[in-house]
């Protein structure tokens, strides 16, 4: 049975730093979309809204109109008993059936008052709503072309860069199954607390990337002798020697390139 190859930590350093490049690559891809995705998803929601609001309010002058409607029926039902009462009136036989009659003319004469005063009151609602229906068009017209334009945008830049985001996707995941798990685990952890999610840095100028606190000399030189695997005690990203990281850099802009 043939003796498993240990894996040194010069090619777990290169592994990492890797995998480094190959996210980073898919963070670039997804700058590039910016807040895109989140401008379109708001806009649809507001474009939604607006639909939303125009249903109601166009129920509402339904509604209205009806109402209208109700009032002006309820107008000629109380002008036909005012004249049902008019002609009782020149029948009775005595002055408590025509006060009594007069009372319910009255009434009713109430009633068209009122009816006239809500068909008003319901008028100038409708003019309300219309103007608040056509401003709301307004808004929805120029959302719905604002939406489409940014759709646009976002579906050219995924056309651009959908394909080798995915290929990079699987790469990264290739990648992490050639990483010890706990390793791969302070990895991702680190990435998700650091500036850029630069989780693997080399030394530039005798610090720490993107790190203006200097590195011992000593240190450095562990770190270029590649046999053990170094943090920064700053920023806690994993640190390489800047001649690993150039070779592993134009490696593996050979493979973007063949993306």
């Amino acid at each position: 049975m043939a003796k498993k190859t240990e894996v040194t930590v010069e090619e777990k350093l290169r592994t990492l730093y890797d995998l480094q490049l190959i996210d980073s690559r898919i963070d670039e891809i997804r700058n590039v979309r910016g807040e895109l995705p989140l401008e379109v998803e708001d806009l649809e929601d507001e474009v939604e809204g607006l639909k939303t609001r125009l249903e109601k309010h166009n129920g509402n002058l339904v509604e209205i109109t009806e109402e209208i409607s109700n009032k002006k029926n309820l107008i000629e039902e109380a002008k036909s008993l005012i004249k049902k009462y008019g002609d009782q009136q020149k029948n009775v036989r005595n002055n408590r059936e025509f006060n009594s009659l007069t009372k319910e003319v009255e009434f009713q004469e109430l009633e068209i008052e009122l009816a006239e005063k809500h068909i008003k009151e319901f008028k100038v609602q409708i003019e309300q709503k219309k103007e608040v229906i056509a401003q709301t068009k307004e808004r929805l017209s120029e959302r719905e072309n604002h939406l489409k334009h940014k759709k646009g945008e976002l579906d050219d830049i995924l056309k651009e860069t959908e394909k080798e985001e995915k290929a990079l996707i699987d790469k990264s995941l290739e990648y992490e199954n050639l990483i010890e798990a706990r390793l791969l685990s302070a990895y991702k952890r680190i990435r998700a607390n650091v500036k850029n999610g630069l989780a693997i840095v080399p030394i530039e100028r005798g610090a720490s990337g993107g790190s203006f606190f200097t590195i011992p000399p000593q240190v450095q030189m562990e770190i270029a002798s590649r046999k053990k695997i170094i943090t920064d005690e700053h920023s806690g990203r994993i640190l390489v020697d800047p001649a690993l990281a150039e070779e592993e850099k134009q490696r593996m802009e050979d493979m973007f390139a063949a993306i």
